[in-house]
This record gives C-alpha cells, structure tokens and sequence, in this order.
C-alpha cells in the first residue's frame, strides 16, 4: 500500500510539470483546547483515520480456541504482527506456519504482517519468504520487518557482538533481497523496544549509539514506515505492577512520543515517514491479577484513551501484544482462554468511530475525546473517562448540526460495549460519563 497523501502530491507534480518541493511544510500547532468544555469542530478536518492502527500481534505460539473464534472473527482486529515478540529471532518460520496464519488472517478480516528471523537467519532465507508468500502462494503480504527489538539481541539472544552498525548493515542486506523478490513490499523497521522520544532514556548501544538514530540514517532512504516498540510498566526490571494512578496518568506520554518521533524522522532523513507502534501493552511481565496489569478492567480504559491519542497522532498502523494469551502465558491477550478480557471490548467501542479525524479537544487531563466521521456522514464522539468519579461535562459545538438524536454506547465496569439509548446533542449539552468508562455517541 502506497499512502495517498503521497500519492496525490506525486500526481499534482507530475500534472504541472514541477518536481515534489524540497522543503518540508510545518506541522500546524492543534488550537488551544476550549476551557471548561469539551469541543469539537466538525468543519476542521484533520485527515483520514488508518485503517491499521486496530491491531495485534500474533504468533506460532497462540492458539485461538474453537469456542472463541466467533469472538476473534468479530474483534474488529484490522491488522496481524506475526510472529510476535522474540520468537521470530529464535525460531525459523516454516511453510506450515504461513499458511496457518493467512488463512487466519483472512477468516478474522486482517492484514497479515511477518516478521523475518535475523539472528540465526539469512537474506536468502528472508528472500525465500517473501517468494512463498508473494510469488509462489500469491498470499499477497504487502508488510514485512527484520528483526524484533535489536536493542535486546543481546540479553535474550546472546548475540554479544550485536550493536547499530551491525544491525543496520544486515538490515540492509535483508532488505536489498526481500525488494529483489518483490518490490511492491513495504518494510517495516526497527522495531526497537522501549522508546519514549527523549534522548536520554531511548535505547542505546553499548557504544552509546541510539538505536532510532543511527537506523533512520542508515536506512532511512529504504525503510517505508518507522517502527517503534513501548511497554510504560514496570518502569525498573524488578519493579510492581502500576497502580490505577500511574496508569492513568501514563496514556498522555503519547503526545510526546509521536511528534519528537517525526521531529527526529525529519531531522534524520529530510522527509515525512509514516509511523507505527507495533507492539505495545502496558506492561511487559507475565503479571495477572491486579488493579491495573494487562487482564484487568483499567487496562481496557487505559488502552481506549491511549489508541485515541495515537488516533489523533496520525499513526498509521498500531498494533496490540497480544491477540489471545492463556493466564499463564500471562494477561496480554485481548482474548483469553475462555473469555474475551476486557480490552477486547475497546475494539468492539472503536468499531463504530470512523475513518475521517476531526478536531476536538479536553481541557480535563482525566476526560479525553476523539471525533471523527464516517462513510454514513454520522459524527462520532469517543469519549474516555480516567478518573474514579462520574464527570459531568457541557459539550460546545462549531460546524455540527445533528439530524436527530445520537445512539449512546458504554463500556464500563457493567456494560460490556452496549448500545444504553439515545440523547440529543446541541451546543451547550451536558455529557455525563460514569466513572472509569469509554462513551461513544454517534450523531446522524
């Protein structure tokens, strides 16, 4: 897939006769959010939602049960990272596993994406994949990467002599015989773990190269989308679980990341890149149990208010560890062994959103909303709700005129994404959203 923004200036240069300007436009700074309201403006468009960021990571080592495929079918998963995690560096990738996972991919409606093996592999090997997939098969996989997490090869592989200017230069080979196989493919890199967008803590080399860096300037003229990798909790390798608290206060991070991600894209390689998390989840640990580890109910909020930034952020593909993980595989997976865990429900929440992102804004750090249209006309408003009391907010609306009275939906504690009514909406409407919920209001 080609990025129609791309695409469509390619085309206006070709028409005029010019060549695609040299100097990149500014990013136009977001107004200041409206205080004491929640705001949004259905005349200012901010661009197309992609269809990639309601994605999970997915791997040899999962296994969606029988009883739990109507679930998986119906996840409103939209794109497939396999395999996920470190087993693609540990494990060679077999016919019989490709197949497996396209065949998944397509019966859950998914945009299957592979990791190829580098430690242990070879761009022979590499290149023989894409041609199972692409030539062979006709499986038609237009998403590859290289790797998973370099900065790590190190500590869970063994490999001691890992560092950036051995792992850009493989990368290249890698990718140099993947394109030579099939040169529509588009690569995914680097996939690095932890990220946070701030010099100090991004991960480094034993020779003090940042891994992100070093990368994009490497490879930055090969690469087709940045990949970067986050999991905020625990923050040291024997640190708890997070607290409610902490992990309310963690999903604004992302309007960090991403923008000082796309600075240092710029910086490094003088163009506009896509981006994509590709593999996050609060916490990286098998933790189970707890107020606020991957299987409890705050995680699903967290994660709904964390996709809406990222959303808003314009990440192109986002991709969630895990999509089914048993208890003691650890609480990742939106689905579990017998059940759906709560996060799954965000998906069911953003199934309804829409595919065009318009302004909105929250001056309340605890209450978030997104907006967005769809192919109907039907405006949408997501709105999230972090803290542990019921908020009660006045809605302002420029450029909105509702044709009727907007469906309700809620997930919290007691409703499972569930349509509760209707309300009407106007400028100067009062919005009130229980405590630790996610509401979706839908105006026709």
């Amino acid at each position: 897939m080609r990025w129609a923004a791309r695409v469509l200036l390619l085309l206006c240069c070709v028409a005029c006769g010019a060549r695609p300007p040299d100097t990149l436009p500014t990013w136009t700074p977001a107004p200041t959010p409206v205080p004491d309201a929640l705001f949004v403006d259905g005349g200012q468009a901010l661009g197309p939602i992609s269809p990639y960021v309601y994605g999970a990571s997915y791997g040899p080592w999962v296994i969606v049960p029988p009883d739990l495929m109507p679930q998986a079918e119906a996840s409103g998963v939209t794109y497939l990272r396999f395999p996920g995690g470190e087993w693609g560096d540990q494990n060679d990738l077999r016919d019989y596993h490709i197949d497996r996972f396209i065949a998944f991919a397509r019966q859950i409606g998914a945009e299957p994406k592979i990791n190829v093996r580098m430690p242990g592999g070879t761009p022979e090997q590499a290149a023989d994949l894409v041609r199972y997939c692409n030539v062979t098969n006709d499986y038609n996989v237009r998403y590859w990467a290289i790797g998973n997490e370099p900065n790590l090869y190190t500590a869970y592989i063994m490999y001691d002599d890992y560092d950036t200017v051995r792992y850009n230069r493989e990368w290249r080979e890698f990718a140099e015989a993947m394109r030579a196989v099939d040169p529509d493919i588009v690569l995914i890199g680097p996939e690095t773990s932890q990220y946070t967008g701030n010099p100090e803590t991004d991960p480094r080399d034993e020779a003090g190269r940042d891994w992100v860096r070093e990368f994009l300037l490497a490879n930055g003229d090969l690469v087709d989308i940045v990949a970067i990798h986050r999991y905020p909790f625990p923050t040291t390798m024997t640190g708890p679980s997070p607290t409610i608290d902490e992990l309310r206060a963690n999903s604004r991070e992302w309007d960090v990341i991403i923008p000082n991600l796309r600075a240092l894209i710029r910086e490094t390689t003088g163009r506009d890149l896509p981006v994509a998390v590709d593999e996050i989840n609060s916490n990286w640990t098998h933790a189970t149990g707890g107020e606020a580890t991957p299987d409890s109910f705050y995680n699903a909020i967290w994660w709904g208010d964390v996709l809406g930034r990222m959303i808003r952020q314009q990440v192109d593909i986002v991709a969630y560890f895990l999509l089914q993980s048993q208890t003691s595989q650890g609480g990742y997976g939106l689905l579990a062994r017998f059940e759906a865990r709560p996060t799954y429900y965000v998906y069911q929440m953003y199934q309804h959103f829409g595919d065009e992102l318009l302004y909105a804004s929250s001056d309340d750090p605890d209450v978030s909303i997104y907006a967005a249209r769809r192919q109907d006309g039907a405006l949408t408003l997501m709105l999230i709700n972090l803290g542990p009391d019921e908020a009660r907010k006045p809605l302002r609306l420029e450029n909105v005129t509702p044709a009727g009275p907007a469906e309700v939906w809620l997930f919290d504690i007691e409703h499972p994404a569930e349509r509760i009514g209707a309300q009407t909406l106007a400028d100067g409407a009062v919005i009130v959203l229980p405590p630790q919920s996610i509401s979706l209001y839908i105006m026709p």
